[in-house]
């Protein structure tokens, strides 16, 4: 028996965590703990998790939702999905649940995430991963979901592949469309400049994707931004695709237009935002390498106060 343990059951895991727990309720081979508190503790274990797309209306249930390390158990694999400023406090609590053995898969918005937490657990294998979707909490223990488009991506280059395949395998049989990918870094990075261009321009101009690409001042301020991050990547020595920005602005226009950011989403409802990793970390990554970033510097001088 394989256990996963669910961390952080927003739009992301919420919305994966509830295939897994779909795919595997009652099954005698995976065992799929949703790692909860507070409200969403309470709705899951109430009335069961909530998955609401364009077309469907699911209700899944894990075999355990708890904040408890004693009744969570020692865990296989550990997929984290917080915020990226709840990493250290969210996993630290959780030290008595991951063994040496267990796998960690990081899904967060950052690109910072495997670094940290490393730090906390020395010993494990932490793997990068990154999702495309457009998912949000829609209220405690429901996500709802936007569009058709959900890919998670996976890979490290030091754990062992038949850690990696066996997760591949338990994805699959879950419906989940995910690739395990050897240039992990460089594919995470991708991500990384879709959505820190993304989060960092709706939250400082208040504007959703639709108005983005259809005001010219906007559209300049994001493309700035894009290039920007292409210069720090490249400073790094990733290996990105030369049409990046382009390839970035196609995605843009391939999303749905009344949709934004979740960091946007964060501080219109006046919560504390992932800025200091999607904006700042940038502006910190320019500086080690000596590449200018002045639109990030502005931008994150306005976000972080």
């Amino acid at each position: 028996m394989k256990r996963i343990g669910i961390l952080g059951l927003g739009g992301v895991g919420g919305y994966f965590g509830g295939l897994l727990a779909n795919a595997y309720y009652k099954s005698d081979d995976v065992e799929v703990i949703f790692i909860a508190r507070g409200e969403t503790q309470r709705a899951i274990a109430e009335n069961g998790l909530k998955i609401v797309t364009d077309d469907s209306e699911t209700i899944v249930f894990p075999s355990i939702v708890s904040n408890n390390p004693d009744e969570i158990g020692e865990l296989d694999y550990l997929i984290c999905a917080t915020k990226t400023y709840d990493i250290e406090e969210s996993l630290s609590s959780l030290k008595k649940t991951v063994k040496n053995e267990t796998v960690i898969l990081p899904l967060y918005n950052g690109v910072d995430a495997q670094e940290r937490i490393q730090k906390i657990f020395p010993e494990n294998e932490v793997l990068q991963g990154c999702v495309y979707i457009i998912s949000m909490i829609f209220s405690p223990g429901t996500i709802r979901k936007i569009g058709f488009y959900e890919k998670l991506f996976f890979g490290s280059k030091t754990a062992p592949f038949s850690k990696l395949e066996e997760l591949q395998n338990i994805f699959k049989k879950a419906k989940i469309e995910s690739y395990l990918v050897a240039n992990i870094e460089e594919t995470v990075w991708e991500k990384f400049i879709f959505i820190s261009a993304l989060a960092s321009v709706t939250s400082y101009l208040n504007q959703n994707i639709g108005e983005i690409l259809h005001h010219l001042e906007s559209k300049v301020i994001y493309i700035e931004l894009l290039h920007e991050i292409e210069d720090v990547a490249q400073a790094k020595g990733l290996k990105l695709p030369e049409d990046i920005v382009a390839q970035t602005i196609i995605k843009l226009e391939k999303s749905p237009k009344e949709a934004t950011s979740s960091m946007h989403r964060d501080l219109l409802a006046g919560k504390n935002t992932e800025a200091v990793s999607l904006t700042q970390f940038v502006v910190n990554e320019g500086r080690k390498y000596g590449v200018k970033t002045p639109v990030y510097e502005k931008i994150a001088a306005v976000l972080i106060k």
